[in-house]
């Protein structure tokens, strides 16, 4: 009823798990990770306890592959289960049962497992590795590369519904806000993988916008101006992320770059304009910006 990958990037320690299939809300379901321990997908009559158990074990020493025989060896149905994990040294274990849905079946290779059933064809685990290991960039953009090929060779035979990304951090700092990267559910789609696709890049550009609130935080106007900027060129349709990058772009002294900013995010809403008036009574614009800002719009305007 799915296909999914769990992955460790052997570069940055990240670990993640991205997953496809014709199922509601596939996102609390299949996908678990925890930073600096491991990642797990448990899926075809699906056990929960896979994943939390899994995650548990690993983090009390086990390896993937004794995680994974652990909780395998604990459930009576273990024949009607797949699962896979990977650990935080990057070792791997996938198990398909014997009794889940064909097309079914699994490929490991280094720091990775691909899985899958009730497939279209047989070829889906094989091409989402083989898509893994030949993909490039984040691992972001390696997991989605793995998906879209499982998707390219018929994926679910039933169609496609829902789709999800966990990715954390290679090190536990006891911050989990922190140590997830990349959180992401499509829960009822036409396009699931569209639109993961999509809410990626929206993630990526409110990351630098998050980058540029810790600058604003120790004074780093430039440094601001420059990641507000960098957040909307990432998503030039998010009339929030336009509206921030006009605001500090004007707060770093340049009143017209800001202006053309925040005039075009007044013209979808007004009421960005009192959002900017508003600034000033927590110091983020002086009333002096504020005054010539409106001046400008105005003249924009016309």
């Amino acid at each position: 009823m799915t296909y999914s990958i769990v992955a460790r990037d052997a570069e940055t320690g990240e670990l993640g798990v991205a997953v496809q299939s014709h199922y509601f809300q596939v996102g609390p379901v299949v996908p678990w990770a925890l930073a600096g321990v491991g990642a797990v997908a448990t899926q075809s009559a699906v056990n929960f306890a896979y994943g939390q158990l899994g995650l548990e074990l690993m983090q009390g020493g086990y390896t993937a592959d004794q995680a994974l025989k652990a909780v395998i060896a604990g459930d009576d149905h273990a024949e009607l289960r797949q699962c896979a994990m990977v650990d935080a040294a990057g070792n791997v274990a996938a198990h398909t049962g014997a009794k889940c849905i064909p097309a079914a079946g699994h490929k490991t290779g280094q720091g990775y497992s691909c899985q899958a059933n009730l497939m279209e064809r047989e070829t889906v685990w094989g091409a989402m590795a083989s898509a893994y290991e030949k993909a490039k960039g984040p691992l972001a953009d390696r997991l989605m590369a793995a998906l879209d090929a499982a998707e390219a060779e018929g994926g679910d035979i039933r169609g496609r519904q829902s789709s999800a990304m966990l990715i954390v951090k290679s090190i536990w700092t006891g911050r989990p806000w922190e140590d997830r990267t990349v959180d992401l559910r499509v829960e009822d789609s036409p396009e699931p993988l569209m639109e993961l696709r999509r809410l990626i890049g929206i993630r990526r550009a409110y990351d630098a916008d998050a980058e540029a609130d810790h600058l604003d935080e120790i004074g780093d106007i430039e440094g601001a101006k420059a990641k507000r900027v960098e957040a909307f060129e990432l998503a030039p349709d998010n009339v929030e992320l336009k509206f921030w990058a006009g605001v500090a772009t004007a707060h770093a002294g340049d009143l017209d770059g800001g202006a053309r900013l925040v005039a075009e995010a007044v013209r979808e809403d007004r009421r960005w304009l009192e959002t900017m008036r508003r600034l000033v009574a927590i110091g983020r614009l002086a009333a002096d910006q504020v005054r010539d800002l409106e001046s400008r719009l105005n003249a924009l305007a016309k």
